[in-house]
C-alpha cells in the first residue's frame, strides 16, 4: 500500500506541477490597426450648397419625374423627398427656373386631360414651394395626353404617361 501511495502522489503532484507551468509558445500581438489615408481623417469642409453640375451627378436630383395615381393630382408620399432636394437646388442656385411638364393617359378627352395635367404640374409647384422654392422659378405647362412616354394601351404604360416631369431650363 506504501508504495501505491508513493505512486498516487507522484502523480498527482505531476499533475499540478504541469497545471501550473507556463506555456513557452510565443503569443503573436494583434496587427497595428489600420489608419486611412490623411485625407479621408478630416472632415470635408463644404458648403452645403448645391451646385449646377450636382443636377447630373446627385442621386435625388436625377429623379425628375413625379407620378400620379388615375384621376388623381395630389402628390403621392413617395415623392416629398425628392420635392425637398429639388426645392433646396432652387434655394441654393437663384438663377434655376423650372418647368413642371404636366402628363396625362390617353383615357378622357382631350380637354380633360389637359386640365388634369395642369393640376398635376400645380400639385407639384405647391410642393416645391411648400419645402422652400420659389414660385418665381416654376412654370406649369400641361401636355394632356400628347406626349406619352408609352404607347401601349395597358394599366404600366398608362401609369408611366401619368406624370409631371421636372424639366431645368436654366442652371
Amino acid at each position: 500500500m506504501n508504495t501505491t501511495f508513493r505512486v498516487a502522489a507522484l502523480s498527482l503532484m505531476s499533475v499540478a506541477v504541469l497545471a501550473g507551468c507556463k506555456k513557452n509558445t510565443k503569443e503573436t500581438p494583434p496587427p497595428p490597426a489600420v489608419e486611412p489615408p490623411p485625407a479621408m481623417t478630416q472632415p470635408v469642409e463644404t458648403s452645403g450648397l448645391y451646385g449646377p453640375s450636382d443636377l447630373d451627378t446627385d442621386a435625388c436630383l436625377r429623379q425628375r419625374v413625379v407620378y400620379f395615381d388615375l384621376d388623381q393630382d395630389s402628390l403621392k408620399p413617395e415623392f416629398q423627398a425628392i420635392m425637398a432636394c429639388h426645392a433646396k437646388y432652387l434655394r441654393d442656385r437663384p438663377s434655376a427656373r423650372v418647368n413642371l411638364e404636366g402628363n396625362a393617359d390617353e383615357r378622357g378627352s382631350r380637354e380633360y386631360n389637359l386640365g388634369l395635367g395642369e393640376r398635376r404640374g400645380n400639385a407639384v409647384s405647391s410642393a416645391l414651394q411648400a419645402a422652400g422654392g420659389s414660385g418665381a422659378q416654376l412654370s406649369v405647362v400641361s401636355y394632356g395626353e400628347e406626349r406619352p412616354t408609352c404607347t401601349e394601351s395597358n394599366e404600366d404604360c398608362w401609369a408611366r404617361n401619368r406624370r409631371v416631369e421636372i424639366v431645368y431650363t436654366a442652371k
